[in-house]
């Protein structure tokens, strides 16, 4: 792919009369709105959005302060503020009836939504340091992994940028491109990048009002980073990350 392919994708057509009928067309059954989980999978309750007391900073003065931030103090999150940043960037506030899409606190072609977030927990009160999955749908976390060394694993996963391995969380998505690709085959790309940057900068703006800071990450080896979360690369791989800490 060169520059010219890529610049194709950006241009692609709204679909309209497309040689290439979607699959929800067709007839085929949707893919899940949330990727599952194990039935044994150790799951850990967030704050619930209608009792969530942080993030109250007036949107003005969120806009105002918003830049991308790279030094974090020592200080850990408390849960209720992770709860509240999950909560802004991917947070269900409803599964349609017929269970084909979600309604979120950001928005998506289609209302696709294609993303699934994982963490690399450094320093979050209540949690053990690892490797964690939001489970939006149910507003839990998954527990993927614990131990120690998941702050250099991550950082060595994003090149080595010293702001992963100061943060206090690091927030990956990663891209289940076949959510959008049922309804939009030949738009996906286009809708999918689109898609990821209403999701950052939603944590631009929720990290900035609870005293944190954060900065999208582009910048990674892809494979690494796809291997520390267990992704296969192919249906389902990291597109954006970013890490999140206090602020002087």
């Amino acid at each position: 792919m060169d520059a010219a392919d890529g610049r194709r994708v950006l241009r692609a057509e709204w679909p309209g009369g497309e040689p290439v009928v979607p699959d929800q067309r067709k007839g085929v059954p949707h893919p899940p709105v949330e990727k599952p989980y194990p039935a044994d999978a150790e799951l850990i309750d967030l704050v619930p959005p209608g009792r969530l007391r942080v993030g109250t900073m007036p949107l003005i003065d969120a806009i105002r302060r918003r830049r991308s931030r790279r030094e974090f103090t020592d200080a850990a999150l408390t849960l209720e503020e992770l709860s509240f940043l999950l909560w802004a960037t991917q947070g269900v506030r409803e599964v349609t009836p017929d269970g084909i899409a979600t309604k979120r606190s950001v928005p998506s072609g289609g209302a696709r939504h294609p993303f699934e977030t994982y963490l690399s927990v450094h320093r979050v009160e209540g949690l053990d340091e690892g490797l964690y999955r939001y489970l939006a749908v149910e507003h839990k976390l998954c527990v993927l992994s614990r131990g120690s060394g998941c702050a250099e694993r991550a950082c060595e996963a994003c090149r080595n940028q010293e702001s992963v391995r100061q943060s206090a969380v690091t927030f990956v998505w990663a891209a289940i491109p076949y959510r959008t690709e049922w309804r939009y085959p030949l738009v996906s790309q286009k809708l999918i990048a689109l898609d990821a940057g209403h999701v950052c900068q939603n944590l631009y703006l929720a990290a900035e009002s609870i005293g944190c800071g954060t900065c999208a990450i582009a910048a990674y080896h892809q494979k690494k980073l796809d291997a520390l979360l267990s992704l296969d690369g192919e249906d389902e791989f990291a597109v954006y990350a970013a890490p999140v800490g206090k602020i002087a």
